[in-house]
Order: C-alpha cells, then structure tokens, then sequence
C-alpha cells in the first residue's frame, strides 16, 4: 500500500527532451542497437574521458562480457567485495571462477585495499593458489571510488586484471579523473570499468549498460560478444550500401543495448553534473540533520576523490539508537518514508555463504555492516522540503 503524501525511496526525474528523443528513436526506424547507441557510447566517451565505450543491456552484461574477454573461466579467482549487489559475484560464478572476497573499510564499505595488499602478498595462506588469481573486481559502493591507484598499482605488481563495478558511480571521480577512465595512472593490463543506468540509477535507461576502456581490441571483442558473437556492424547490413552477410566469431551473448534505452539516458547526462550537485547538497543536509544523533552514522568521503552521491547510507547502531535496524526500516516504511538496505554481505547471503562455508567472523566488517546499513531517499526529482521530511520523521521514530 502506497501511503499518500509519502516519499518513494527513489523517482526519475524524466522530462519532456528525454520523450522526445525516444519519439525521434521510434520515428526512425531503428528500435535496436543502433544510431542512438553509438551516439551515447560516444558521449560516454567524452564525458568520463575514456577511449573507448561499448553499450549493453545491463551492468551485469557488462561485467560479465569484461570476465570472458580476459579469458576468465574454470578455475580462476576474481577478487571482489562481499558488500554489493549479488551480480558482482554471481558474473564471476558464471564464468566458472570463484570469488575471493576482501573485506570492506568500516567507514566507508568500499573494499580494503590494505586488506586486499596483505591478502595478494600470501594468498596461499588462504589456500588459494596464486597462479590463479587473475583479475579484481572493486565496488565503487554508493557512487564514492575505491583506492584506484593502489588497485591498478597491486594489478601491475601481480600482473591482474581491473574490473570496476562502477554501476553506482558514473560522475564520481578520483584524483581529479572521473570514473570510467583510467586516473591518469597509466594502467597497463586489461581494465574496463562497468556501469548501470537501471531505474534508480544517476541517470536512468529503465535498464542498460556500458563499458568503457583504453584497450580498443577489448572493446572490439565486448562489442562482438554482447550480439551473439556475430561480426561487430552487422547492423550494418539493412542500410542501403547493400546486404552484408554477417560472420559469427563467438558463441556470444544477447547482452546489446538498443536505441530506445539510449535515447531515454541520452538527454540525462547533460544534467548528470547539476543533478549531482542537488545530490551532495541533500547529503550534506542529512549528515547536518543527523548530527548529533549517536549511533547513527553517514559513509565517510575520502579527501581525494567526489561521490556521485547515488546512496545516501548510514550505518544504524541498534546498542546506541536502543531500535534494531530492521524495525527503524519498518517504523518509516509505515510513516511514509521509502528505505533500503544496501548491502547484506554476501558471504551471508545462503548460497555463497553455503558454497564457500563461510563462518561468523570471516568478515566482520561486512558482516556489521549487514545488520546496519540502512538507506535514505536521495534523488534529484526530490526537494529541500523532502530531505527535511525525512530528517524530521527520522527523528521522530528514534524520539531524538
């Protein structure tokens, strides 16, 4: 039941420029990959400064492409965070690798890189084989970047694979270089850097998703591989220069974006920056507005890098607040507020935590996490008035 007058955990922001690129994609013809994609991979390009940007149908697809593209499959090890959404790890189970989870920093639950450096000097001390290991895959978690230089500086000095999970984080940036793009760092090995434009994403394609990297023979393999294998610009080959008989080079995947996905997210990403911006205001009146309540806490930013800001988290201290998280969920579900909860851990979620017989402790910092994170509203389609609601109804239910 949808209480009137309440705040949905997320809405888009959808206005009359992005209706009217979707009549132009209908108009002309072309419904899937096609114009409209190219168009986008190449604003894409521009605005995260990469070189190169392959569309697909999810960030899932993206992810999934990046791991058979560098040759991952039975056997090997990816490692990734346990706080995440499940397609971080379950792209790796479906390659035939395993995941190796790294736990998370406590005041930011993006994966901890001095843990990752102690885990990638012995992993036999695991029982993990290092020959093995062949790729990272970091969570930029609620839109803020992971350690970067410290990744691609671990990947150079073990000779890994970078995957980035950037399906939170299209606008952020770290050192001064936005995500999607390689820092500057230099990176030499195989890197793509994935992200989403689901429902709730910054900007939004209903669904979709795009690669970007500086390997151009990657992106001519993604590109292959996300439409069946068959021969890149087989799109090609209904205009009027002629038929053209397309070749199958893969067995690949039905993971393409189409037009109508890139013409919804087409007009977005020149509001990404401002709307970013009404994102960090309305952070920084939620850590304001919840300041001086002891036990619940916001995600910390690190100095050198900006947030896309797409989560507003807080970690929920049920000792301190004297309320479970779970019923601080239910108590503002039921006065109209919309919550989440991003991320239970993975390695309690039943299916890693029985494959891999994970026990109470492995990883304590996810593992508090999991009973504590909690998510607000944040999004740019809500106003001041909004952010106030929240805060105020917050305090209320926790009588602070």
């Amino acid at each position: 039941m949808v209480i009137e007058g309440s705040i949905p955990f997320y809405k888009p922001l959808i206005a009359r420029e992005e209706i009217a690129q979707l009549v132009e994609a209908v108009e002309s013809g072309w419904l899937t990959t096609g114009p409209k994609t190219l168009e986008f991979e190449a604003a894409i390009t521009r605005y995260v400064g990469a070189p190169f940007a392959v569309g697909v149908n999810s960030c899932t697809a993206a992810m999934h492409l990046s791991l058979v593209a560098m040759g991952i499959g039975p056997g090997d090890i990816v490692i990734t965070s346990p706080i995440t959404f499940p397609a971080t790890a379950n792209v790796i189970e479906h390659c035939g690798a395993r995941p190796v989870f790294i736990d998370v920093e406590p005041e930011t639950l993006l994966l901890d890189a001095v843990a990752l450096e102690q885990f990638l000097a012995a992993p036999e001390r695991e029982g993990i084989d290092a020959g093995k290991v062949k790729a990272i895959l970091p969570v930029h978690f609620a839109g803020q970047p992971c350690d970067m230089d410290k990744i691609f500086a671990l990947a150079s000095q073990h000779g890994l694979a970078v995957i980035e999970d950037s399906a939170h984080a299209l606008g952020a940036e770290f050192a001064g270089y936005k995500v999607g793009s390689d820092y500057g760092l230099g990176f030499q090995g195989p890197w793509t850097s994935c992200f989403s434009f689901y429902a709730t994403k910054n900007i939004t394609a209903g669904e979709g998703g795009m690669l970007t990297t500086n390997d151009p023979e990657l992106a001519d393999q993604v590109a292959v591989l996300r439409l069946h294998g068959i021969s890149r610009d087989a799109w090609k080959r209904y205009q009027l220069a002629g038929y053209q008989h397309y070749e199958v080079l893969f067995p690949g995947y039905k993971y393409n974006m189409f037009d109508l996905q890139a013409a919804l997210a087409l007009p977005q990403l020149s509001h990404i920056d401002a709307w970013q911006r009404r994102r960090e205001t309305y952070t920084d009146l939620y850590n304001q507005g919840f300041a001086d309540i002891e036990g619940l806490l916001p995600l910390r930013v690190k100095p050198n890098r900006r947030s896309a800001y797409h989560l507003y988290v807080v970690m929920a201290d049920s000792a301190r607040l004297g309320v479970a998280r779970d019923d601080l969920l239910n108590r503002l579900a039921a006065a109209g507020i919309g919550v989440g909860v991003h991320f239970r851990s993975l390695t309690v979620q039943k299916f890693y935590h029985e494959k891999y017989d994970f026990q109470e402790g492995d990883f304590p910092v996810a593992e508090r996490a999991s009973e504590q994170v909690l998510s607000l509203p944040l999004y740019p389609a809500m106003h001041e008035s909004d952010v106030e609601r929240v805060i105020r109804t917050v305090r209320q239910v926790l009588g602070v």
